[in-house]
């Protein structure tokens, strides 16, 4: 028996009604984020109200990634500790689900009445994965965050700020700070330069209760971890191994020799990865910037 199609009045409704679902389920989001609402009393919304409330409609991955300082990294751990699949909605959780994610709730919104406590982050990763570019977006974009500042022998690149992406100092300057005990951690990177970390600056911030994220190589991260074992290390990786590679020759800061070398580099740091505590994929830059962001609560 052939199929009757729905007169043309019937979709027009029925798309209309969608598109003022999705803004409904939208503003709900927004409400969430700007802390007009609460998530737990978005939750109760949708357990007390109609099943076709916005609230009840909401994705619980939605309600989650509303909440300011969650990005989808943390959310997908939550929902698997949860026991909550990706496609469920508020509405349609089973009791037990439901006395989970309020019991989370509650406990998140307790939590978020006493400070929590600072911490180290390290952020590392093969070459030319952007961590630069990841550090900076944070320094941006995310004021309340302290970026530790470290020094290197290299030249500055096009852009780049004496004191605020780097100090840049001569190896005798690099050998006092060394000699007067000032340097967390220190590295030699591709066989050229030297880093380092100046360890003061943190240890004022740490003891000011402000988590601190540091941006170093792989090198300095595990120096970082044999002296600060509680610091918590992330390894941004990229999306495919061709990404990097098109980054590495796109960025034209060095010649082909250099790059040569500098991809075999990262062949060997990549391989370090499951040293790390977390992973990133930096495909996105505000994304992956989130991402490190919620590690630092």
């Amino acid at each position: 028996m052939p199929r009757v199609a729905p007169p043309d009045v019937d979709r027009v409704a029925a798309a209309q009604a969608a598109v003022a679902a999705r803004r409904a389920r939208a503003a709900v989001k927004q409400d969430i984020h700007d802390r007009k609402r609460s998530a737990l009393e978005v939750a109760e919304a949708a357990w007390t109200g109609e099943h076709t409330a916005p609230e009840a409609t909401l994705r619980v991955r939605e309600l989650l990634t509303s909440m300011p300082g969650l990005g989808p990294t943390r959310v997908a751990r939550v929902m698997e500790q949860l026991e909550i699949a990706e496609s469920k909605r508020v509405g349609g959780l089973g009791i037990r689900q439901r006395r989970r994610l309020l019991e989370w709730l509650v406990a998140r919104e307790h939590r978020g009445s006493t400070p929590e406590p600072a911490r180290l982050v390290v952020l590392a990763g093969p070459t030319a994965v952007g961590k630069g570019t990841v550090s900076t977006y944070i320094r941006d974009n995310y004021p309340d965050v302290h970026l530790s500042v470290s020094a290197t022998t290299r030249t500055a690149r096009p852009g780049e700020v004496d004191g605020v992406h780097y100090f840049f100092v001569s190896d005798d300057e690099f050998d006092q700070l060394i000699e007067s005990g000032q340097m967390l951690e220190t590295a030699t990177v591709h066989n050229s330069f030297r880093y380092g970390t100046p360890r003061p600056p943190i240890d004022a911030a740490l003891a000011e209760g402000k988590s601190v994220l540091l941006e170093i190589d792989l090198q300095g991260a595990r120096s970082v971890r044999r002296a600060m074992p509680e610091a918590v290390l992330v390894f941004l990786l990229p999306p495919t191994w061709e990404e990097l590679v098109r980054r590495l020759i796109g960025r034209g800061t060095e010649d082909s020799v250099e790059q040569a070398r500098r991809l075999e580099t990262a062949k060997i740091e990549l391989a370090a990865q499951d040293e790390f505590d977390y992973k990133v994929i930096n495909s996105e830059v505000s994304r992956a910037a989130q991402e490190v962001v919620d590690l630092l609560s």
